[in-house]
């Protein structure tokens, strides 16, 4: 079994390569640091290695063109990160690539995928997005609306492959806190306590074979989104705010 992870480097994407390893799977791993990629390389064996910025479009096409032939059973839409500011403030061209990151390299990869799989009825893709896919976030505007993006369209992928009765898969893990390295490039940290990637990883993993379409980690986020259901969206958008900056300390660090 072969499967591709994006941005394996660290956090999540790390901790499932890790996961998928032990389990005998081979791995092709993406990221941007090519030196943290060897180092994988290493300790995993039977490990396939690719240096990629997936904010460059070229790069994704170039990534699937590579893998296309490789038998992928797996697809692992893992890259992606956060920028904390108000949305007048926040750096135009950073956005820019956060979006490409974040949704045009997710969109191209389960596209071009999905059309592989659906003509041999066999394969899988998990796109990870965040328990921010079904929430407004005020400071973290572009990010919550990227993850919103991923949601909405791996979910209706799901529906469509369930109407033509087809094998393939489609999951989105929607974590809420965990402790990775997303808070120091988003410039945050968490006001509650996040989980282990290692804990998320193995709960995608183990609900991503199980056929789940919407995979929540944690008990307390479970709830929480459940709640949300029943909070007008400008209220909710209210809250989030007021949580978000009330925890902005005076040296400029954001905790949310």
């Amino acid at each position: 079994m072969i499967a591709l992870i994006t941005g394996a480097t660290s956090g999540i994407g790390k901790c499932i390569a890790e996961n998928l390893s032990k389990k005998g799977w081979q791995l092709i791993l993406t990221g941007r640091n090519e030196d943290m990629l060897k180092q994988l390389q290493k300790k995993l064996g039977r490990t396939e290695i690719i240096k990629a910025d997936l904010s460059d479009e070229k790069e994704v096409f170039a990534l699937y063109e590579h893998c296309r032939n490789k038998k992928i059973d797996l697809l692992v839409n893992n890259a992606g990160y956060g920028i904390f500011g108000r949305f007048s403030e926040t750096n135009l061209d950073d956005e820019l690539d956060m979006i490409n990151v974040n949704i045009k390299a997710v969109h191209i990869l389960t596209k071009l995928f999905l059309r592989d799989f659906r003509k041999i009825n066999h394969g899988r893709i998990l796109n990870v997005a965040s328990s921010a896919g079904f929430l407004t976030g005020p400071l973290l505007s572009s990010y919550y609306a990227s993850k919103n993006y991923v949601v909405r369209l791996s979910i209706a992928i799901a529906e469509e492959l369930r109407r033509e009765n087809s094998k393939v898969r489609i999951s989105v893990l929607c974590p809420g806190p965990v402790d990775t390295n997303f808070n120091n490039r988003a410039g945050v940290t968490f006001s509650m306590k996040p989980l282990s990637p290692e804990y998320v990883a193995d709960y995608a993993i183990k609900k991503t074979f199980a056929g789940q379409l919407v995979i929540v980690p944690g008990i307390m986020v479970q709830a929480g989104l459940l709640a949300s259901r029943f909070v007008p969206h400008k209220l909710l958008s209210m809250m989030t705010y007021e949580i978000q900056k009330s925890k902005e300390t005076t040296d400029g660090k954001k905790v949310i």
